[in-house]
């Protein structure tokens, strides 16, 4: 993204309050716990770590789809 990374875009959405809810999940090459963490203090509601796994990536999404159903 050219004016902002997916850490400062996450927070700038939680500031939203239409989208206080939205699930947001971090898909980075950076794929330490200290990263995860930085993501989830960010708002973000999960991290995928790359190169993805596309059977992981599905499951992620289909719990987090779910979620927003219900």
């Amino acid at each position: 993204m050219p004016h902002m990374n997916g850490v400062e875009a996450a927070m700038a959405i939680r500031a939203l309050p239409a989208y206080a809810q939205t699930p947001i999940l971090a898909m980075t090459a950076n794929a330490f716990d200290e990263d995860r963490q930085v993501c989830l203090d960010a708002g973000m509601n999960d991290h995928i770590a790359k190169p993805v796994v596309p059977d992981r990536l599905y499951e992620t999404l289909l719990v987090w789809l779910e979620r927003r159903v219900n």
